[in-house]
């Protein structure tokens, strides 16, 4: 178990990982245990755009956009009823989503998953991120439908 007794949740936006997020809020109450929400994402690629093209959002600005809306969906889903009180630390980790997630288990208890991302085929049972953890995370994954 970890030294702090943290429940990781992987966060992206999307209905599932909303459920993702609930089931811990819930399971970390049940275990007084704290939650990590985490927002991993891809860098941006930052080649030149075309001249008079929008300049891309820096590193810094796409991790803080995302963490402000990992943010808002732990305020959101934190009301829903039975989801316990429990402290929350939100961050957005530029990386490959499975490979931040996995990294984030060394010192977990649990790391919570919806069933399929952002890049999941609507009949896709478990995602490409979801089955690279449970192969390689060093703690118990959850999946959530």
């Amino acid at each position: 178990m970890g030294e702090h007794g943290t429940v990781i949740v992987g966060v992206d936006g999307t209905e599932e990982s909303r459920a993702a997020l609930r089931y811990a809020l819930q399971d970390a109450a049940r275990r007084s245990s704290r939650v990590r929400a985490v927002r991993a994402f891809e860098p941006p690629d930052n080649r030149p755009g075309q001249v008079g093209s929008p300049r891309p959002p820096t590193l810094e600005e796409l991790t803080a956009r995302l963490e402000a809306g990992a943010h808002a969906m732990v305020e959101s889903v934190s009301a829903d009823p039975g989801t316990g009180t429990v402290p929350v630390d939100v961050v957005a980790i530029p990386g490959f989503p499975a490979k931040v997630l996995v990294h984030q288990t060394r010192d977990a208890d649990l790391l919570v998953l919806g069933h399929r991302g952002r890049g999941g085929l609507a009949s896709a049972v478990l995602g490409s991120v979801g089955l690279a953890c449970v192969r390689h995370a060093t703690c118990p994954v959850t999946i959530v439908r």
